[in-house]
């Protein structure tokens, strides 16, 4: 008898073929058998005028702390997501020392937006070692995780305070940290990540370690993956480095194992270079080499308050002025002489040369603290500067001073050319992704970016045909990172399913929800249309409700598996 028979549905099998009708059969966990089939089943689900795919493997999530007391990691699995990969851009929760638990909250909590009232109310710190926090949360788990290991946690593990002051290490402390990326590998990692986004800092305002290492230290933590069968190197904002001299490219080439690194976008202030990144992608594809880009299918659009928000990170002036406390912030927004330099660098003069200005027209308020500024709702900051003759920066900071900087905003400063995510989405070489889920809780909610590939750039715009679109968020993702027991409806292998409605779903628009630790406010995102998430043979969410089940488990990587045979 068979657990689960899924009859009459259309199979879109994760490897790019075309799709066809049929049933899938789940037994003890795996796909039993694939066809036209029949046989007594516990249950079985009507799955007419419905796709039967492999669970989307989510590869960029911020989930190390939520995953401890929220093993569903919602709201991803309400999209169809049955696995969830965090640990990116050199953050992470392990390994840590006694004394270092603040630490990597604060980093956490400042670089990725979460709340750090949830992270003390919420993280028990039971752990020390990076094989410990995997062993931890493999306890209970509702999806299937994958975690890597964060650059910025192993130094700080290794330097202490140090780690954020002093460029280099000493060839001990390399050779603690290369130790420590290998038992890392050996006891499951699916990788090891890093950052290079220099306004990347922690609630102090200091710059987290994984930037203030030079490159030759990445280089040399990469080959601490000589000769090892798994893992995936991962860096945030490697971009630029990329693209002027092969950054991502020596990784790959030093450690012999495949690169991800975000990411591929198109930018109005520098419209051309997606299409030279794009190329050089591509030539770099064609010599051999794995050194994938990521792209973000989602609009852009991040949402934040001037008490929270990290869109004038690079701006020299603006940067100390928003870790201040709200009074002292405003105070500082008040003063002459900070508008003048605000202004200035929000026109783009004097910047480094890796920053921008501010593109007025896409910065909109979303919500507004005070009645009289209700009718201000869904204008930009330069429509409102223009109506009330004054300069954007000032427009801005009168209305948060007056809202004690309550109001809410949007803000797209990069994407919005449809036909460069249409061509960056169907090359061949990028991997679809970085939704942040679990990071940027109060400003953006990005669960949702299965279903906006699939509702938006499948079925509304034709950009990917189904077939491709579901190879590029299940097999390609579950190849590049190594689990090849995954992202396949094919008999044996392992039975994490999504079947979704193509003709309606969609991403929910985000609702505040205050269910994070300490009552703090977080944006959920469900979805419409997504009628089953299957994990490990087991209906985990059946109609957008959790069924009670928790099958999920750490997805250790062939490193591991060999070791322990």
């Amino acid at each position: 008898m068979y657990d689960i028979l899924i009859k009459g549905g259309l199979i879109a099998d994760g490897s790019g073929m075309p799709a066809y009708y049929g049933d899938v059969a789940i037994k003890d966990g795996k796909i039993a058998e694939v066809g036209r089939l029949d046989g007594p089943a516990e249950r079985v689900i009507n799955a007419e005028g419905r796709v039967v795919s492999p669970g989307f493997i989510d590869n960029h999530c911020h989930f190390d702390a939520q995953v401890t007391w929220d093993p569903l990691c919602t709201f991803s699995p309400n999209h169809g997501v049955t696995t969830v990969i965090f640990g990116n851009c050199s953050l992470g929760l392990a390994p840590v020392r006694p004394d270092g638990h603040e630490a990597l909250a604060m980093m956490l909590s400042r670089v990725e937006a979460i709340p750090m009232e949830s992270l003390a109310a919420g993280v028990k710190w039971d752990w020390e070692t990076f094989p410990q926090y995997l062993d931890k949360i493999d306890e209970r788990l509702g999806v299937n995780v994958g975690v890597m290991m964060g650059h910025s946690a192993i130094r700080q593990y290794v330097m202490g305070d140090d780690a954020r002051e002093r460029e280099q290490a000493t060839p001990e402390e390399l050779e603690a940290m290369k130790a420590i990326v290998r038992d890392g590998i050996r006891a499951g990692a699916v990788g090891l990540s890093f950052d290079r986004n220099r306004g990347h800092l922690d609630l102090l305002g200091r710059k987290i370690p994984g930037i203030v290492a030079p490159f030759e230290e990445i280089y040399d933590l990469c080959s601490a993956l000589q000769g090892l069968s798994s893992g995936v190197l991962q860096c945030g904002s490697a971009y630029p480095h990329e693209i002027k001299e092969g950054f991502a490219t020596k990784m790959g080439d030093i450690s012999g194992r495949p690169v991800v690194y975000n990411q591929i976008t198109y930018n109005q202030n520098v419209p051309n270079q997606w299409r030279d990144h794009l190329d050089i992608v591509e030539a770099r594809v064609r010599e051999g080499r794995q050194v994938y880009p990521v792209i973000n299918p989602r609009p852009q659009a991040v949402r934040f308050t001037m008490k929270n928000g990290q869109i004038f990170d690079r701006l020299p002036t603006w940067q100390p002025l928003m870790l201040l406390e709200p009074a002292e912030k405003t105070a500082a927004f008040s003063d002459p002489a900070n508008r003048a330099k605000m202004r200035s660098e929000a026109d783009g003069i004097d910047l480094p040369p890796t920053a921008f200005g501010i593109v007025w027209d896409r910065v909109y308020v979303t919500r507004a603290a005070l009645p009289q500024n209700v009718g201000l709702q869904g204008k930009s900051i330069a429509a409102i500067a223009t109506a009330q003759g004054k300069h954007p920066v000032d427009a801005l900071l009168d209305l948060v001073i007056e809202e004690d900087l309550n109001t809410s905003f949007r803000n797209s400063q990069s994407g919005g050319d449809d036909g460069a995510m249409a061509t960056m989405l169907q090359s061949p070489y990028t991997v679809i992704g970085l939704s942040d889920a679990g990071a940027h809780v109060v400003f953006e909610a990005g669960y949702g970016y299965s279903s906006i590939v699939l509702g938006h750039w499948v079925r509304d715009e034709g950009v990917l045909t189904l077939e491709e679109a579901v190879r590029k968020l299940t097999f390609m993702q579950a190849s590049l990172y190594g689990m090849h027991d995954r992202g396949l409806l094919w008999q044996g292998m392992a039975a994490d399913i999504t079947i979704f409605d193509l003709a309606t779903i969609a991403a929910e628009e985000p609702e505040e929800v205050y269910d994070l630790p300490a009552g703090m406010m977080r944006l959920a995102q469900r979805a419409t249309g997504v009628d089953f998430t299957i994990v490990n043979g087991q209906i985990l969410f059946e109609n957008g409700e959790h069924s009670g089940a928790l099958p999920g488990r750490v997805m250790r990587n062939r490193a591991y598996s060999m070791a322990t045979v």
